[in-house]
């Protein structure tokens, strides 16, 4: 008899942390504004957050994607972006120390991210729009 194994997502792990929080935010509401202190990841649980760089440029994340770690983890500790709810939004939150924990005790979910950056990229490509 097969066993089927099951690999959780990245958005699923999250919310397993302990120190892992549900937040949720209106239509139009800002997460997070340029230049303000990146200290958290964030990952869709629905709805659709619109990721704005300062020339301008526009991405969206949608339920099962994760944002924000690229300024946590290789930037100056500062956003480099606006991220607002394009629509209503639940997220899940986790403080940069714990997301580099679960990084550290699941290391599938850096492969996952790669991944998840990986199909931006050629959807960029796709339809010609810069990356940031």
């Amino acid at each position: 008899m097969a066993t089927i194994t099951t690999v959780a997502t990245p958005i699923e792990l999250m919310a397993t942390q302990v120190d892992s929080e549900t937040v949720a935010f209106p239509t139009g509401s800002a997460i997070f504004s340029r230049g303000q202190a990146a200290d958290a990841i964030y990952g869709v649980r629905r709805g659709i957050v619109e990721v704005i760089n300062a020339a301008g440029d526009k991405l969206c994340y949608r339920a099962g994607e994760l944002f924000s770690y690229e300024d946590v983890v290789w930037k100056d500790g500062a956003h480099r972006c606006d991220a607002v709810a394009r629509t209503p939004v639940e997220l899940v939150r986790l403080d940069r120390l714990c997301f580099l924990n679960l990084l550290h005790n699941h290391p599938t979910l850096a492969v996952q991210l790669i991944g998840q950056q990986h199909e931006r990229l050629r959807e960029q490509r796709a339809s010609g729009t810069c990356a940031y």
